[in-house]
């Protein structure tokens, strides 16, 4: 441009006393907010231009002297003029020789540079250039080096890189419209149907791939770097697939040729062997018919001669076992009937004997030595029934005595149910050795009667067949077992009543001993009555106690208020003042007519026992119903109402009635 580099450096040379100083500050001056232009920091007359491929630092020593070194224009035509093409060729005649010679236009190498580079720029729009660049693998100049850091230097500084990627950033692949579709048809094969022209069969193609950012031209579609490489991929694909569907077809066809005629071969061998393996078997049926009707009728034969045989025998035979069968059956059912009878009996009093022998003397002795405490209690509660600090005493003994009598009670339920278990393992053990005995007797019996029969049997034949000797000594072995078994049976037999009767002992002793023990239980139940009855009895003593002194304290307060308000007149009359003595602890003593208010409060007391005694008798008694309601529930609850007995904190009358109603429910 005019106000670039060059027409400066030509600026500056045209000047006198100039220098490449000066020509370095013009610079400064006009390119200083230009992009492309910057000035080191470290020098006066230098700058740097960044290039598309990089930054240049250029030195402007000699700028100047090169710029003014041109060739004139009458040497530049003598050497045009030379014969030689060569020296001719390198001095072409300049636009300035055709013009007059008389002209004083200054010339400079910078001016020239820029008609070259216009001319250069002028051609390079009129064609369609190729770059070629020529790279040196290594610096040595010799083969089979390659120097990576070198090459990539050469492709930096020569703008090749740059030049790439700014085609990278374009339209880098280019394809005419029927290139396009001839290639990629196979992606979509409709758009080679003739209603679809080139540019709708491009666009079908690249919406099938799902590209973006491509151009459609006028006579070209335009792709972005990387997209012509999807789209073979793409084609490579369908076409693979498209080669494996064809194999495949193909494959398959051959196959199911080669099945065909294999299975048609198949079916022929097949029916062959099938008819002579059923020719073959055919002829096997009919032998084996054959030989079977031959075997049924002989024996058929057979079996009717032994049939006969047997018929006339066992006539004869089972009538005499049947008749002595029966008779064994029912000896047999008598003697289970009896065996029975004895087994309940004999467990039975085995397990009450056993059981009433070890708790007898226990009972006996905890009755006795309970009723003993019991009647000492009663004796030491009515003794100390006056002071409530013994009654407490007392209620704390009996309270105890509670607890030992439950625990007590609840050992005995544990042993009781200890001694029925092992009871129960007696019983077992017996029953066991009873079915021992039953089932040996009932295999001598057996014995016996096959015994018999087998001399039964023995002596028939030796009368049916006259010829034959019997043997005596077997007969008599045979004699001499049913003796000892019927020893046998005769000594079972015994004991079996034996043990019947061990059983019936056992039974009566576990008859007493029950008796025994449900009147400890309720010799137990009337003593734990009678402690609930003492226990009420302390706690309204206690309450009695606890209403007398608050009376007596409020008495001796309104003695005091009395004697504060007259003074005088106990002054005037000259009676000594009435000193109130008081306890240790601080509170006023009781005064001397302090038992007076007890028998009252006693009597009412008493009062209280009796309704509720009379209480206690009422739920015992069957009073029945009135209106469908229960009379006994809706009095009890009444007088509890009234007596103010929910209010309590501690009470016996709910342990009685509990009581009560648990022993009714025992006895029911």
């Amino acid at each position: 441009k005019p106000g670039g580099i060059i027409a400066l450096l030509d600026e500056t040379c045209m000047l006198r006393n100039s220098n490449h100083e000066i020509f370095a500050e013009k610079l400064y001056q006009k390119f200083k907010d230009n992009p492309h232009f910057s000035r080191p920091k470290f020098s006066r007359s230098d700058f740097t231009i960044h290039h598309y491929a990089g930054n240049v630092t250029y030195q402007t020593d000699l700028f100047l002297d090169k710029n003014i070194d041109y060739a004139v224009n009458e040497h530049q035509d003598l050497l045009h003029a030379s014969t030689c093409p060569f020296v001719s060729s390198l001095f072409p005649p300049s636009e300035e020789s055709t013009k007059s010679s008389k002209s004083t236009k200054f010339t400079s190498i910078g001016s020239s540079f820029k008609q070259q580079l216009q001319g250069l720029l002028e051609t390079l729009s009129g064609t369609e250039p190729h770059y070629m660049r020529c790279i040196k693998p290594n610096n040595v100049l010799k083969p089979a080096i390659f120097e990576n850091s070198n090459v990539l230097q050469q492709l930096r500084c020569g703008g090749v890189l740059e030049a790439i990627r700014i085609s990278c950033l374009g339209y880098p692949t280019r394809r005419t419209f029927e290139e396009f579709v001839d290639r990629f048809s196979v992606l979509r094969p409709e758009v080679l149907g003739l209603r679809y022209d080139e540019v709708t069969a491009t666009n079908m193609l690249l919406e099938k791939v799902n590209l973006t950012g491509y151009q459609i031209g006028k006579t070209k579609v335009f792709l972005r770097a990387g997209q012509m490489a999807e789209l073979d991929a793409r084609r490579t694909e369908v076409l693979s697939y498209s080669a494996s569907k064809i194999q495949r077809k193909v494959r398959s066809f051959l196959a199911r040729r080669n099945f065909i005629q294999l299975r048609m071969s198949s079916v022929q061998l097949q029916a062959m062997c099938r008819g002579q393996i059923a020719r073959h078997y055919y002829e096997d049926l009919r032998r084996k018919a054959a030989s079977l009707k031959i075997q049924t009728y002989y024996r058929m034969h057979f079996a009717r001669k032994n049939y006969k045989d047997l018929y006339s025998a066992s006539t004869t035979i089972q009538s005499a076992l049947r008749g002595m069968a029966a008779r064994n059956e029912f000896h047999f059912r008598q003697q289970t009937k009896a065996a029975v009878t004895i087994q309940s009996c004999c467990r039975s009093d085995l397990a009450s004997s056993r059981y009433m022998g070890l708790k007898k003397a226990a009972i006996t002795t905890q009755c006795a030595w309970r009723g003993r405490l019991a009647r000492r209690e009663l004796r030491k509660l009515k003794m100390a029934a006056k002071e409530s600090g013994a009654l407490q005493a007392a209620k704390n003994k009996l309270e105890k005595q509670v607890e030992e009598l439950t625990w007590r009670l609840q050992l005995e339920k544990r042993m009781r149910t200890d001694m029925e278990e092992a009871k129960t393992q007696e019983n077992k053990k017996l029953q066991q050795q009873l079915q021992e005995l039953q089932f040996q007797s009932k295999e001598t019996k057996d014995i016996l009667r096959r015994e018999q029969e087998n001399a039964k049997t023995a002596l028939e034949k030796a009368a049916l067949v006259p010829e034959i000797q019997v043997d005596t000594t077997h007969v008599d072995k045979l004699t001499a077992e049913n003796e000892n078994l019927k020893t046998l049976v005769v000594s079972l037999e015994t004991k079996i009543d034996e043990t019947e009767q061990k059983f019936e002992e056992m039974k009566k002793a576990r008859e007493e001993l029950l008796k025994k023990a449900t009147d400890a239980e309720s010799k137990i139940n009337g003593l734990t009555n009678t402690m609930l009855s003492f226990q009420e009895k302390l706690t309204n003593m206690e309450a009695e106690n606890q209403l007398l002194r608050q009376q007596a304290l409020l008495h001796s307060r309104l003695k005091t208020i009395s004697e504060n308000t007259s003074p005088k007149s106990n002054s005037t009359n000259g009676s000594p003042l009435h000193v109130e003595q008081m306890t240790p602890h601080g509170t006023p003593r009781a005064p001397k007519d302090y038992g007076n208010f007890a028998h009252p409060r006693a009597s009412f007391s008493e009062r209280q026992h009796e309704s509720v005694d009379a209480l206690i008798n009422c739920v015992t008694e069957n009073i029945g119903f009135s209106e469908g309601k229960p009379v006994a529930a809706i009095t009890i609850y009444k007088c509890l109402v009234h007596w103010k007995i929910f209010e309590t904190e501690k009470t016996s009358v709910f342990d009685r009635l509990i009581q009560i109603f648990g022993s009714a429910m025992q006895e029911s």
